[in-house]
């Protein structure tokens, strides 16, 4: 195995991943990120995001809607980044962690739009609960990578 990918590796999956190369086994990637409920609540986030701030100022365009655009379509990048790399539990941790600060981003937009009346309070609620909950679902899969890595083929 490459020193790189050595490193990335948690010590009782290197051992597992050593065994499987000598029985020439291949992991299988099942499944998509794109099945995954963080991935899925986060892409709904965005949407609305996108959505909302279409009815912001013009003067927002390259600071507030900019950013909160970007923040809010970048939790779902680094979901599916980190998924496709799951292999590595170092790498698919560092990508959750990076997935659950855009979130905190975003959410940080959301009080700064609340705040200039870009958006009503019930929508900053709505969607403070929504990023809650994908915070605390990013947090589970960073605290545990385990749980996502790919089956071997016997």
């Amino acid at each position: 195995m490459a020193g790189a990918e050595s490193c990335l590796l948690g010590s009782k999956l290197q051992w597992q991943l050593k065994v499987a190369v000598k029985k020439n086994k291949n992991y299988i990637m099942t499944g998509s990120f794109r099945e995954l409920k963080s991935y899925q609540l986060a892409f709904e986030a965005a949407r609305e995001i996108r959505v909302i701030s279409m009815s912001f100022p013009k003067e927002e365009t390259y600071s507030l809607t900019d950013q909160i655009r970007r923040s809010s379509r970048s939790v779902c990048v680094n979901i599916g980044e980190g998924y496709r790399k799951r292999i590595y539990p170092k790498h698919f941790t560092s990508k959750m962690t990076d997935a659950d600060g855009e979130a905190t981003e975003t959410s940080i937009w959301l009080d700064f739009a609340l705040d200039s009346n870009y958006i009503d309070s019930t929508t900053h609620k709505n969607l403070q609960e929504k990023y809650d909950e994908i915070g605390r679902m990013l947090n589970s899969m960073a605290l545990h990578p385990e749980k996502f890595v790919p089956k071997t083929n016997n």
